[in-house]
């Protein structure tokens, strides 16, 4: 579908609203029509704030990636603390924890103890659905293999099925490269994988270099193998893709509003990692002073497009109007206007009951990246 100069869109999680939170919590029999009920919801006032390109809010998702255990056989959702048991390196694990501004038990890990097998759609089910309710252009996100391949595994409950981490590997590829296909044969508009991790390969923070997200696995790789592996799993499944664009997420964490808690740093020593990789998008994060210069994305691939973070969504404010639209024409000048994209640094609810903003924040954000479009237009 057509879309304008600087479309507006949202990174994928939008604040579920209580009823549904309670509904989930308690596993209601008609959890499902409450499910298309808050998804319905947030199409609505993702519309209502002028969004180009709509996604569904992930409004049947835990968290971004642990919905997975829903889809696939060979999973089991566990706990941070759940975990503790289990990891290698316990004492760095719950050095780890302290560090976080996240009770361990809040957050859940899909973690791998027998084969994987699909028993059902990842996510294209969500996509007809959303494309069945909007006549915009539609995003649906999955969350990256690099990701899976870290958060999933932990040896002493995985090597019965997967002996070693390469081995699952293979089986991941498979079943992103089969979602993805699925949704290009839809109409899916843009399909972005999450790889909220590669950050902490290349910067140092208080989580040292590992972050919850990928607690489960203490890679034992060099950062420079672990970014190579990186690129060779995109790579492998977007090859070939071109009827919708793929993209790819990178931000530095969005679990807490405490920025002190969260991992700082350009992303100057990630440009040769993303040059490599095949895809269309790159979505990133850039209203916050963690994130260096802007500089940095002359180095992105030629005819790359930039999903440029110009909103905090951890904060209530509302970034100035003439803030925005100064950032999106730097971008402009240094990648041209064609290639550049708005939307927040991330989600607005990326673990469900832990949103770092409210549905009517969340609404007045994109609404201000939608009037900055307009002028900038």
């Amino acid at each position: 579908m057509p879309l304008p100069l600087f479309p507006v869109t949202s990174v994928g999680s939008w604040p579920r609203p209580d009823w549904l939170l309670d509904a989930m919590k308690r596993r209601r029999p008609n959890l499902r029509e409450l499910m298309d009920q808050a998804t319905l919801l947030s199409i609505r006032q993702q519309e209502d704030a002028g969004v180009d390109l709509v996604t569904d809010g992930e409004q049947r998702r835990d968290n971004f990636y642990s919905f997975l255990c829903e889809k696939l056989d060979g999973l089991q959702l566990m706990t941070m603390a759940d975990l503790l048991d289990h990891v290698e390196d316990k004492a760095g694990f719950e050095a780890l924890l302290q560090t976080l501004d996240v009770p361990a038990f809040a957050i859940r890990n899909p973690t791998v103890v027998g084969k994987l097998k699909a028993k059902a759609p990842l996510v294209a089910d969500d996509a007809r659905f959303l494309r069945a309710h909007t006549r915009r252009a539609i995003k649906v996100t999955l969350p990256g293999p690099y990701l899976l391949s870290r958060s999933m595994w932990v040896k002493r409950l995985s090597e019965r099925a997967y002996p070693t981490r390469a081995g699952l590997i293979d089986d991941l590829v498979a079943l992103l490269r089969a979602e993805l296909l699925e949704l290009e044969r839809i109409g899916v508009d843009m399909v972005q994988f999450d790889e909220p991790v590669l950050t902490e390969l290349v910067f140092a923070g208080k989580s040292s270099t590992r972050t919850f997200m990928c607690a489960a696995l203490a890679a034992q790789a060099s950062p420079e193998s672990e970014l190579e592996l990186a690129v060779e799993l995109i790579n492998r499944v977007v090859e070939g893709v071109t009827g919708t664009i793929t993209g790819i997420h990178v931000c530095r964490g969005n679990w807490s509003r405490k920025e002190e808690v969260l991992l700082a740093g350009s992303y100057d020593p990630l440009m040769p990692t993303f040059a490599r990789m095949k895809v269309k998008q790159f979505v990133l994060e850039y209203a916050t002073e963690r994130a260096g210069t802007l500089d940095a994305l002359r180095e992105l691939p030629p005819g790359a497009q930039v999903g440029l973070g110009a909103v905090n969504p951890r904060t209530s404010e509302i970034e100035p109007h003439e803030q925005i639209v100064a950032r999106a024409r730097r971008v402009a000048e240094l990648r041209g206007q064609a290639a550049v994209f708005l939307n927040p640094d991330c989600g607005f609810g990326t673990f469900a009951e832990r949103p770092i903003n409210d549905a009517a924040g969340a609404t007045a954000k994109l609404a201000a990246l939608a009037a900055a479009a307009r002028d900038l237009r």
